[in-house]
């Protein structure tokens, strides 16, 4: 059965016109216009129900997120939402406040995601620095180099020291950069392909730094643990790795200077 077919199938209603979005190197997403001439975004693929699952979880926390019209098996159609790219900073640090506020959870997520080959990897954990270290980084050494991985290593059992043992579970984003989040008129109104679990609120915006330099009125805005901009690189490391496994090595030298940066 085609695409069209079983969204016509799922929404009852017959699409008159689809075409691919750009960009998206990890899965892509259609754009698609039915009869009533409403537009309305579809994925396909095998995680597709769980981000469905996690696109649900975070519109509990009262944050905007597309919302989900169908999802089963490997197909999920959400709202389409309109975004005009105006920046609103102060408005992205309130509903990541309401997104991070504590659940009550263990670190991790009821089932394992993946950014394409790469895994990620999500059965709970309750000790943080544990969760990140087995979970997050110590993953990638069968993957790297050996003296890259040593300094994995060594940094995975020093995480004790410089992580917090049981900080706030908080729902994650989990993919937090600029493409990720739609705004109009300076207002945050989507955000779209989470890959959420429960964890450290600094995972969110160490990765928002990762590609992005918010300004200090947004820092300021969020009330983030004192020490956190040194936690930052421990948090970082993970997506550059992730970056180094799909697209090689010119993410080489970022990987190792954020392990240089956390001393190891």
């Amino acid at each position: 059965m085609t695409l069209d077919a079983r969204i016509e199938a799922a929404l009852g209603q017959t699409v008159s016109d689809s075409r691919q979005l750009p960009g998206g190197d990890l899965g892509g997403a259609a754009l698609i216009t039915l009869e009533d001439c409403s537009r309305v975004v579809a994925k396909t693929g095998q995680l597709v129900a769980d981000e469905g699952a996690m696109l649900r979880a975070i519109a509990d926390t009262g944050v905007p997120v597309p919302g989900v019209l169908y999802c089963e098996d490997t197909l999920l159609v959400m709202e389409f939402i309109e975004s005009d790219g105006d920046m609103g900073w102060l408005s992205l640090a309130a509903n990541l406040h309401s997104l991070h506020a504590p659940r009550g959870r263990t670190f991790g997520w009821d089932a394992d995601y993946a950014f394409g080959k790469v895994p990620i990897f999500n059965t709970a954990i309750e000790d943080w620095p544990d969760f990140w270290a087995r979970r997050r980084l110590l993953p990638f050494c069968e993957h790297v180099d050996t003296a890259l991985a040593r300094r994995i290593e060594r940094l995975a059992g020093r995480l004790p020291e410089l992580l917090p043992t049981t900080p706030p579970a908080a729902l994650l984003h989990g993919d937090l950069w600029s493409g990720n989040m739609l705004f109009r008129g300076g207002e945050l109104v989507g955000l779209i392909d989470p890959a959420s679990y429960h964890g450290d609120r600094e995972v969110d915006f160490a990765m928002l730094q990762v590609f992005a330099s918010p300004p200090e009125s947004f820092f300021a805005a969020s009330d983030l643990d004192a020490g956190w901009q040194e936690r930052l690189p421990i948090y970082q490391l993970w997506p550059m790795l992730v970056h180094l496994r799909l697209f090689g090595s010119a993410y080489r030298s970022r990987v190792e200077s954020l392990l240089t940066a956390c001393e190891v």
